[in-house]
């Protein structure tokens, strides 16, 4: 079992002493606890956490809200703890990066493989964000090419093919990605225009 570094945040020490058993007994023993929420994102980089586990018996707006702030500036998996809940609350939960939300689910015998559901519905998500971001990126690039090329043909008077050809020429002799000489024959056209 690989070693993980776990932040526990909870208010209720003896929910709390639950939760780090179960940890405990499932092998994890790098435990940080947190006593409360405020303050979240200057602990997770104070404690540098592989995992977060919170415990909030009923989570309002406030502390959901607080969790999108978390989870987006710092991505890590988070396992959340309540009560009761509503699918507003479990909706709200999952958009703010929530990768386990268990509903009167603390028990310490369930904790390892919640653990491992979290952690790997979290790596799942963050490939596909990735994932995303690389189809985004090739499509700008894609797009700023082919806005270059368009300039070469008006200039030189060339086929699309030929245009391409002389871009994808000089990016090889000058060693530079394709995008970055459409991006500088793009700059080189806005100032002469």
């Amino acid at each position: 079992m690989p070693s993980l570094r776990i932040l526990i945040v909870d208010t209720n020490k003896v929910r709390a002493a639950i939760i780090e058993e179960g940890l405990r007994e499932a092998g994890y023993t790098d435990l940080v606890r947190v006593a409360t929420t405020t303050g979240l994102v200057a602990a997770i980089e104070q404690h540098d956490p592989d995992v977060v586990v919170i415990d909030l018996e009923d989570p309002s707006r406030d502390a959901l809200a607080d969790m999108f702030l978390v989870s987006r500036h710092i991505r890590r998996p988070i396992t959340m703890f309540v009560d009761q809940s509503d699918s507003a609350s479990i909706e709200a939960a999952v958009e703010a990066g929530v990768s386990a939300y268990i509903v009167d689910g603390l028990k310490k015998e369930r904790m390892q493989p919640i653990l491992q559901t979290c952690i790997s519905r979290f790596n799942a998500f963050r490939k596909l964000r990735e994932e995303l971001e690389d189809a985004r990126s090739q499509l700008e690039e894609r797009k700023t090419i082919d806005r270059a090329k368009g300039i070469v043909m008006r200039m030189k008077g060339l086929s699309e093919e030929e245009a391409y050809a002389l871009m994808r020429r000089t990016a090889m002799n000058e060693k530079r990605k394709l995008a970055d000489i459409a991006r500088s024959l793009i700059t080189a056209a806005e100032m002469l225009k």
